[in-house]
């Protein structure tokens, strides 16, 4: 499968050169061989020519916010609208605001403050991939949350600080999660120091990083991702296959 990353950030310059950019760790946890990846910097201007270019497209997490006033934001849901119905689409963390946002959602800086840490949702709905899991845990890194979602999208995944955590998209092909699997625990633990004063307090910045001390299901949604390319990949298949 053409599987386009539409990256929208990147971490803090020392951390991306010890662990990668998020591109980087997107191959990772989906495998570095499981798809023919191109990658768009949309935060440099960069999308593709139109929606057809791949077969699906994953857009990352970005320190923005998708009511900021940067040009390169509205570009980017201008593209997603074109996009649905004609390419698949997952939504990591901004990238589920921003999927949300394209799609007639509402996304605020919540006044519930930072989520940060280790966090855990309930699936609501059975989901491939995640082999029947009720819970499953995350790193989780934002300040700004869905509070509305579209009118095609189902809440599948959630929890009480989080409610519309986790979506999927019964209008289009599109699922979507605020939590970040791709963020290997050792990276999220070092962002967090990163933060450690600024965005975090010592308290909550000691509470995130001992949270990482429990057992985390980031294999598993990256297999959810997965189970929904392939998906994506077989009925790709058999429209080509079709007389």
């Amino acid at each position: 499968m053409k599987l386009g990353i539409l990256k929208t950030g990147a971490p803090p310059a020392p951390l991306e050169l010890q662990f990668g950019g998020y591109p980087d760790m997107f191959q990772r946890l989906l495998g570095q061989d499981a798809h023919d990846y191109t990658v768009f910097d949309v935060a440099a201007g960069a999308l593709p020519a139109s929606p057809e270019a791949c077969d699906a497209y994953l857009v990352t997490g970005s320190s923005a916010g998708v009511y900021d006033p940067d040009p390169w934001i509205a570009e980017l849901i201008g593209f997603l609208q074109a996009a649905k119905g004609r390419a698949g689409l997952v939504g990591v963390c901004f990238g589920h605001q921003a999927m949300a946002q394209a799609f007639g959602g509402r996304v605020i800086k919540s006044p519930k403050g930072w989520g940060v840490g280790l966090h855990a949702y309930e699936v609501y709905e059975a989901q491939a991939g995640l082999g029947g899991r009720a819970a499953l845990a995350a790193p989780a890194s934002h300040q700004d949350q869905v509070v509305s979602p579209p009118s095609g999208a189902r809440v599948v995944g959630g929890s009480a600080f989080t409610p519309y955590g986790m979506l999927a998209y019964g209008d289009q092909p599109a699922i979507s999660i605020q939590l970040h699997p791709e963020f290997e625990p050792s990276y999220a633990k070092a962002l967090i120091e990163a933060r450690r004063g600024s965005r975090y307090s010592d308290e909550q910045a000691d509470q995130a990083v001992a949270s990482y001390g429990a057992p985390d299901d980031r294999a598993a949604l990256g297999a959810w991702i997965s189970a929904f390319l392939d998906t994506l990949s077989a009925r790709g298949e058999a429209r080509r296959a079709a007389p």
